[in-house]
């Protein structure tokens, strides 16, 4: 009995695929629970504690005390170990596991999740593990990982579920501007000469992530503005006739996500639509104010 018992369990999750993910994903976690997602929180290191990502602060807590902070938080070097945690969690479940990361040029989240995909093949010899870096970041990535997740729990094999990720990691866009570049520049990631001089001029930069890389796309002087520029943009991408996947995020600027969000909703034919909270894990460097949308068309 027992036996067989162990052969049906193998047969019954052969074709189920788990999905992993980690809490830069945005995912709202309603939709984290509806969709079965495993998730690995993110630490970060605020007035020399460490905190989980959305386990001992929420965001909207990292954002007041970012607002406060003299000394800005980090965030801790990701480690293998929840990741293993995460994909022993997943594999009681499923024969097959596909971790999706944000992009290895912008974390070491990549890193970690295949450092441990090495220590599951002791732990976890019969799960196969896959990890594909998504390319994108924040809510994009948060797409990816749901579109992800749908697929598996339709039933399909690891490989058909690699193959709808990577058709959406191709399509998905995103686009965001900062409230103030302060943050950048605390953090050493903006020279200061550049902040000065966009500070003189109200600058709100948007930048957008590709290829694994933030890049600037253009400036406006507002943030209403900045929002326009946004949904030009956001027009132009869109793939006419085919529904469109939108994400909005914001990093404690909920009101304006909502202008957004309606905005989207009026112009565009939406398959789904929903707002999200802005990663701290990003939020850490861009300050509060983020606003932002990921999106992409077809199906």
């Amino acid at each position: 009995g027992y036996w067989l018992d162990c052969v049906l369990i193998q047969y019954f999750m052969a074709d189920k695929v788990a999905i992993v993910t980690d809490t830069t994903a945005c995912i709202p976690q309603e939709m984290v629970e509806k969709h079965g997602i495993e998730l690995v929180p993110v630490l970060f290191i605020f007035g020399g504690e460490s905190y989980r990502d959305g386990i001992d602060m929420s965001t909207a807590e990292f954002y007041a005390r970012l607002r406060q902070a003299k000394k800005l938080p980090t965030t801790s070097g990701s480690l293998p170990t929840p990741y293993l945690e995460a994909y022993r969690k997943a594999s009681q479940r499923a024969a097959s596991i596909l971790c999706i990361t944000i992009p290895a040029k912008l974390s070491g989240m990549y890193n970690s999740a295949q450092l441990a995909v090495e220590m599951a093949k002791e732990a976890l010899p019969n799960v196969t593990i896959e990890v594909l870096d998504c390319g994108t970041a924040a809510a994009g990535q948060g797409l990816v990982v749901l579109e992800a997740a749908k697929a598996a729990a339709l039933g399909k094999g690891l490989t058909e579920v690699i193959g709808i990720t990577r058709s959406v990691m191709q399509r998905v866009n995103l686009l965001a501007t900062l409230d103030t570049l302060n943050y950048l520049v605390k953090g050493g990631r903006v020279p200061k000469a550049a902040a000065l001089a966009s500070s003189l001029l109200q600058i709100k930069p948007i930048f957008t992530v590709e290829d694994g890389e933030a890049h600037p796309v253009t400036n406006a002087r507002t943030m209403p503005g900045a929002m326009k520029r946004i949904l030009k943009i956001l027009g132009q991408k869109v793939v006419e006739g085919q529904p469109l996947h939108a994400a909005v995020m914001h990093a404690d600027a909920l009101d304006r996500a909502k202008e957004l969000e309606n905005e989207i909703s009026q112009r565009f034919d939406c398959a789904e639509l929903f707002i999200t909270e802005f990663t701290p894990v990003m939020g850490v460097h861009t300050g509060p104010g983020v606003i932002g949308v990921a999106f992409y068309s077809g199906d």
